[in-house]
């Protein structure tokens, strides 16, 4: 028989040890899955992990480790306020989704007109829109008890309906010769999301990202608010009888998630993306999920490990054009990082027992 007997005390080296463990578990077990896939398994690795930093075209893809992983610090960021909380937000795809379709809908709107004005209120709309979505299974677990888990994963297809029909419809570029999207937004001076410092990559996005790290610091470490999170998703019967609202909480941590992930759709519809197309979403709000857990849902994990997945998504691309290597092998390799890190964890926290005792 094989049991698992939790530990009085998990060891707090491993506890952060997990994630780097974890890391080389994916590069090693990913390594044998490109052997079998018929690449030369270190030459993928390095290209992978190495290349993007080190190489002699390090100087190109280095900028877009900020395009790639400043949404999914800010989305992940959002996250981790629900997840240290018992509430699981599995939506932050559809809230990027309409953030972005929120945010967009003001840029075009006022198509051509040159104000200030005009990328501020994008942002407002983002969060917003991010915000109103986050709300729909935040209110309905609240009010009816559903499970915000299936509620707001299935909003997530609802949300790429809708962001086909306005890429089809109310959206679509009226100068596009029929072709699906919405005008370029980047190319919209009033509305785009444009570099801070030619060729650094730094965008509003990038500053929003480390903002948000800040503000999820101090907020969890500072503030009453952090102590309630923490208390609630350790000991929810405790965290009620000492005055912690559970439906206010609920609210408030769907709410933050939901705005963070709305201004990161914002952010990428007004700048990396420029345009709001069917194939917009590119997986980040499920990704950010991986990057929360991988950075401990502590902020500058989060900062780390949203690096780390950006670096993945680079050297993939690199991977996918130079080596031939199919995109699925590497959206693989970034599951086999949640995978392995869930795995550690267990044992982590909890003892391998063999034997006939072991149901003792």
């Amino acid at each position: 028989m094989i049991a698992l007997v939790r530990r009085a005390a998990p060891s707090q080296g491993w506890t952060y040890a997990a994630p780097i463990l974890a890391v080389f578990l994916t590069m090693i077990v990913g390594a044998a899955l490109f052997a079998a896939l018929g690449q030369d398994p270190v030459v993928t690795i390095r290209t992978i992990f190495y290349d993007p930093l080190f190489s002699e075209f390090a100087w190109f893809y280095r900028p877009q480790l900020l395009v790639k992983g400043a949404p999914l610090v800010l989305i992940a960021i959002g996250l981790s306020f629900g997840f240290r909380a018992g509430v699981w937000n599995i939506g932050a795809e559809g809230q990027y989704i309409i953030g972005a379709l929120a945010g967009a809908a003001v840029g075009l709107a006022l198509y051509p007109m040159e104000n200030r004005l005009i990328f501020p209120l994008m942002v407002l709309a983002g969060a917003l829109g991010g915000w109103a979505w986050a709300m729909i299974p935040a209110v309905l677990r609240v009010r009816f008890g559903t499970n915000e888990i299936l509620v707001s994963l299935m909003l997530v297809y609802v949300a790429e309906q809708l962001l086909a029909s306005m890429a089809l419809g109310a959206m679509r570029n009226p100068e596009g010769m029929g072709f699906p999207g919405s005008r370029n937004l980047a190319q919209y001076p009033s509305a785009a999301n444009l570099e801070l410092i030619a060729g650094s990559g730094m965008h509003w996005g990038v500053v929003a990202a480390f903002i948000a790290v800040i503000f999820a610091y101090i907020m969890l470490t500072r503030h009453v608010f952090g102590f309630q999170v923490r208390l609630a998703g350790l000991a929810p019967r405790a965290a009620a009888f000492s005055g912690v609202s559970p439906g206010g909480l609920i609210l408030v941590c769907m709410g933050i998630s939901g705005a963070l992930a709305g201004l990161a759709g914002l952010f990428e519809v007004a700048g990396p993306a420029g345009q709001v197309s069917i194939d917009f979403n590119v997986g980040y709000g499920f990704t950010a999920i991986i990057v929360a857990f991988l950075g401990r849902l502590h902020p500058v994990g989060i900062l780390l490990a949203g690096g780390l997945m950006a670096l993945t998504y680079i050297g993939g691309e690199i991977a996918q054009s130079q080596l031939g290597l199919p995109a699925a092998a590497i959206q693989l390799l970034q599951g086999m990082l949640l995978f392995f890190l869930l795995a550690v964890d267990v044992l982590t926290h909890y003892r391998v027992r063999f034997g006939k005792g072991a149901e003792a």
